[in-house]
């Protein structure tokens, strides 16, 4: 068969998909856009995060008489994105978007790239000007397959309305299969209005698209017998936990075995902190004892997780006493920055069980004593008093008020941090963040995005009033939608880890990090857009704004909270150390 669309892919071949074809009555001629909306609507796609513009007209005309496809007109279309992101990982289904040619395409980019470097599954639909005109300099017309090749798991132009659903299944299949991610379908604007023939395809069959999902069984074995035998084992979880749905394996095979466990930023909640054998995070921002196991275990098995430069440290200094076992469905992820002896390549909902079947519990009495004793020596710390409010304690009675239920959803800085520090997250999908691309003005959109996903479960966006800013714009959708988001501003009038890593390592020269006068009366904002306001100064204001903002239910709540402006996120990795290397106080980093 002919193919009429081009496809480009940072990590998959473009290949002719086989389609099996099942014929409904209802077969009359539709043009592109009906042919997209009926598609979405086959595939499950309930909620659709855009905004419109001249290329995308027909779709939305098509969306006017359209009542089963909830359209949620967001106000830019990064956020749109990071909406779309939060639905994702809320759900585990993937978040879809549409935007239109030039600027509204290329205003997604970061949010594309942010899901990228997460392995969320995200579809974006762009308009495009007419295939006739394409290189021509066009108005609002951008290169936007050639500008996303890099940050997606695939991109498509489509040429022929005939390929449309095709293209489309496809692409739902790409995002979702595998390893996660993003996947763009550029939609020129003659294809929205030409007429095919919709044929409600079922299924998706792309041969060098088929990851292996079972794991090889002799890795399977060396891993079960290096496990049972080690002295001082350590589990490091990832966001593949997550996104390949295996927390409760995790948990299994740690619980029957002992085994202490980590996780990383992305995967928080994979395995219950309110359990004894929960070190909560490791790296750079992760616990002295998370970290300490990290150095002196002697088998590291890696779950879903890539060994991101956050979480080793100086890569020399790694682990280095540990033999170390890696489970990844993506084989482009094991040993690109770290050696390892056992590579398994698999889905570790798979893997897991399997390795937990053979595996004996190995003995680790002294190992835990240890352990205990870090725990001890170096707890976290959550310093409080009575006329101010310290970061930590924030965290801290968000947590207790909502008894560690909420997702908490959160921008880029020292607030992400302590968020991921001081909040108990005994549940996955709960905990929602920029991880690898570290993405500011991703956490209030993301908990839209959430909130909509999930309407019975409470969503706190922790922020700060740095990244707030970036799309505190977002509340008119907030407001609108009568999203019952609450948004608790960590307010240190700056950039919180800028002015951190300034104050630390550059001679406290802050250089364009603090605010001082110039921030907005964020309450007032808040107020501005139609939403509820308030403010809190010190603990006893702070306990009643977060108890009076958890019982409006029928939209958004903007929290001020003003915290220490001076106060510092610890543990600390510093560049260039290695895990155990780490300080906790600013007199330690002085003597660096």
């Amino acid at each position: 068969m002919k193919s009429n669309y081009s496809t480009s892919s940072a990590n998959t071949k473009a290949q002719q998909p086989s389609l099996k074809t099942v014929e409904k009555p209802e077969s009359l001629p539709h043009n592109g856009a009906e042919i997209l909306i009926k598609t979405l609507t086959d595939l499950g796609v309930d909620t659709l995060f855009g905004y419109p513009g001249g290329a995308v007209l027909p779709i939305y005309d098509t969306l006017f008489d359209n009542h089963d496809l909830n359209h949620v007109l967001i106000r830019h279309e990064q956020a749109g994105t990071h909406a779309a992101d939060g639905y994702a990982r809320a759900t585990g289904k993937p978040g879809v978007v549409l935007a239109t040619s030039g600027p509204g395409g290329t205003n997604t980019v970061t949010g594309i790239a942010t899901a990228m470097m997460d392995s969320i599954p995200l579809v974006v639909f762009t308009g495009q000007v007419p295939t006739g005109v394409i290189g021509n300099d066009a108005f609002q017309e951008a290169d936007i397959v050639g500008i996303t090749r890099p940050i997606t798991k695939q991109n498509y132009l489509v040429r022929d309305v005939n390929e449309l659903e095709h293209v489309i299944r496809e692409a739902f299949h790409i995002a979702t299969n595998g390893r996660p991610g993003p996947v763009l379908v550029d939609l020129p604007k003659d294809m929205l209005n030409t007429k095919s023939r919709y044929s409600g395809l079922k299924k998706v069959e792309i041969p060098s698209f088929k990851p292996h999902t079972n794991g090889h069984h002799p890795q399977i074995a060396k891993a079960a017998e290096m496990l049972s035998n080690a002295k001082k084992p350590l589990l490091y979880v990832g966001g593949g936990a997550i996104s390949g749905e295996a927390w409760e394996e995790v948990t299994a095979m740690a619980e029957r075995l002992n085994v202490p466990v980590t996780t990383t930023l992305m995967g928080l909640g994979a395995f219950p902190e309110n359990k004894s054998q929960s070190l909560g995070m490791l790296g750079m921002h992760g616990t002295w004892y998370a970290n300490m196991a990290m150095t002196e275990c002697d088998v590291l098995v890696a779950v879903g997780a890539r060994f991101d430069d956050r979480v080793t440290g100086r890569l020399s200094g790694f682990s280095q006493k540990s033999r170390k076992i890696h489970i990844d469905i993506d084989p482009s992820c094991i040993g690109k920055n770290v050696a390892v002896e056992v590579p398994i390549v698999g889905d570790v909902k798979n893997v897991i069980p399997a390795i937990d079947k053979l595996a004996t519990p190995p003995e680790v009495d002294e190992w835990w004593d240890t352990i205990n004793k870090w725990k001890e020596e170096h707890p976290l710390k959550v310093p409080q008093a009575e006329d101010k409010i310290y970061p930590q304690h924030m965290v801290k009675m968000i947590s207790e008020i909502t008894n560690g239920d909420a997702i908490v959803v959160t921008d880029v800085g020292q607030h992400q941090m302590w968020a991921a520090q001081h909040y108990k997250y005994n549940h996955p999908r709960s905990w929602i963040s920029s991880g690898g691309l570290g993405t500011m003005g991703y956490g209030f959109p993301a908990a839209i995005g959430a909130a909509l996903a999930k309407p019975d479960r409470e969503v706190v966006c922790i922020t700060g009033d740095g990244g707030f800013q970036m799309c505190s714009f977002e509340l008119a959708t907030a407001v609108e939608y009568k999203i019952p988001v609450k948004i608790a501003i960590m307010n240190n009038n700056c950039l919180g880890m800028v002015r951190q890593w300034q104050q630390l390592f550059f001679e406290n020269r802050t250089s364009c990090s603090v605010f001082g006068k110039n921030n907005p009366d964020f309450v007032k904002m808040a107020e501005a857009y139609g939403a509820v306001g308030m403010r809190a100064t010190n603990p006893a204001e702070m306990q009643d704004v977060l108890k009076k903002a958890m019982a409006i239910k029928d939209g958004p709540v903007l929290m001020d909270f003003s915290v220490i402006e001076t106060e510092n996120c610890y543990p600390m990795v510093p560049s260039g150390a290695a895990l155990n290397e780490m300080v906790e106080s600013d007199e330690e980093c002085k003597k660096l």
